[in-house]
């Protein structure tokens, strides 16, 4: 005879999310500006690389290596952060990491050595660390089950922030100098008194503290999944990441420096072609995560890495407005994968929203930082063209894509 369930277990299983199970938008709404002010500080570092290579006189191997500083740092913190908040929720550890970039901009804007750079760049990595896990974790509380849709309006509050940050530093950091980068600080200021009260907010709505797994079996609609089919696919979603990242490293790192070389354009108008490359990330992101909620995480998928092959294969091989043409487009359709990404693995591993989140933000920024160390090395070497044509085909790894289990009509259970 099965033992009948009692509705207090039933309500400890499910997913917390927010009140009356509504979508709390005020909440993804704080959460994506100060994810918009986050990322606007954290992209003028890449932005301002033309002035810090002509007033340290760096090559760009050195220039990769900011950037790995900074992203490798927030892809080692950023699991063991969500890991930590798994186990223990932190709910104004989102202010702290605040406070870590505040600290790395100011140092930024101060350094006149490259060891201080990259020391800056580091703390600036520490910030995302902390804030990235715990911040989508209370988007997807505050979601109302419509996961898809708050990781995207949470993520293009941060796709905005990256495309206004070059804009910026064209028109205020590049004719003022390094040091006026310490003038964006108030962003940080603001930012930390938003979190404090989303902190307070999600100290009244998180989970019980020992909340159990949630965990479906296969009579509710959907076949077993062994932990290796999870952990496989897994595996799979970290070489889609990579193929995205690496190349988005390659133009969000280099791509003033190619239309500067192929082109004999000024910085400024490089810049701003940069951002509308990073605008463009912002549709597809926010597209991404919206369609995804309505047809489903894999075809998004299969669109947003495969499809983006014909527009980076000709990329190399276009003139100035063709460029900026094709860019766009790699940008709006690639974008539109990290949220599908993220809620098909948050989905995969149930109970594990902050370790999964740091996880693939963790990699994310990881993979991004080595794809730029890397890609500066080929450039020093061959030039920086040639990194265009290398990168071109790494949206063929899309087609791993077809290894992923489908889980819109079943859901996940994990045999150990």
């Amino acid at each position: 005879m099965e033992k009948p369930v009692h509705k207090n277990e039933i309500a400890a299983a499910a997913p917390v999310t927010a009140t009356n199970g509504d979508t709390t938008f005020a909440v993804i709404l704080s959460l994506s500006l100060c994810h918009f002010l986050n990322d606007l500080m954290q992209s003028l570092v890449p932005a301002i690389y033309p002035i810090l290579k002509e007033a340290h006189g760096l090559d760009f191997a050195q220039i990769g290596l900011i950037t790995m500083a900074f992203q490798v740092t927030a892809s080692l913190l950023q699991p063991v952060v969500g890991f930590c908040t798994d186990r223990r929720s932190m709910p104004y550890s989102l202010a702290v990491g605040m406070g870590f970039l505040l600290v790395g901009l100011y140092l930024m804007a101060q350094a006149n050595s490259y060891p201080a750079i990259l020391m800056a760049a580091a703390l600036i990595g520490i910030g995302s660390a902390v804030f990235h896990p715990e911040a989508s974790r209370v988007a997807r509380i505050a979601s109302g089950g419509r996961h898809g849709m708050a990781q995207s309006v949470f993520q293009v509050g941060g796709n905005t922030g990256s495309a206004a940050g070059p804009l910026l530093a064209a028109f205020v950091v590049a004719p003022n100098g390094q040091s006026s980068i310490v003038w964006f600080s108030g962003a940080a200021v603001v930012a930390i008194a938003i979190l404090i009260q989303v902190g307070s907010w999600y100290a009244r709505n998180r989970p019980p503290p020992k909340a159990p797994m949630q965990r479906f079996d296969a009579g509710t609609g959907g076949a077993a999944l062994t932990r290796g089919r999870v952990l496989f696919a897994i595996a799979v979603l970290i070489a889609l990441l990579f193929s995205k990242n690496v190349y988005t490293a390659s133009l969000s790192s280099y791509y003033t420096f190619y239309l500067m070389e192929k082109f004999q354009v000024s910085v400024q108008f490089a810049q701003i072609y940069l951002f509308g490359f990073l605008g463009a990330l912002v549709l597809g992101t926010l597209a991404g995560g919206m369609v995804g909620d309505r047809v489903g995480r894999i075809p998004v998928m299969w669109f947003s890495i495969l499809g983006a092959l014909p527009f980076t294969l000709a990329l190399p091989y276009a003139d100035l407005f063709w460029t900026g043409v094709l860019s766009l487009l790699i940008a709006a359709i690639m974008a539109s994968a990290f949220p599908v990404i993220l809620v098909y693995a948050q989905d995969l591993v149930p109970g594990k929203v902050g370790t999964i989140a740091g996880l693939f933000f963790g990699f994310s920024f990881g993979l991004g930082g080595l794809g730029a160390g890397a890609i500066g090395l080929v450039a020093d070497a061959t030039g920086i063209e040639s990194v265009y044509r290398l990168c071109s085909f790494l949206p063929l790894l899309g087609l791993l894509t077809v290894f992923l289990p489908r889980l819109d009509r079943r859901r996940p259970v994990i045999r150990r």
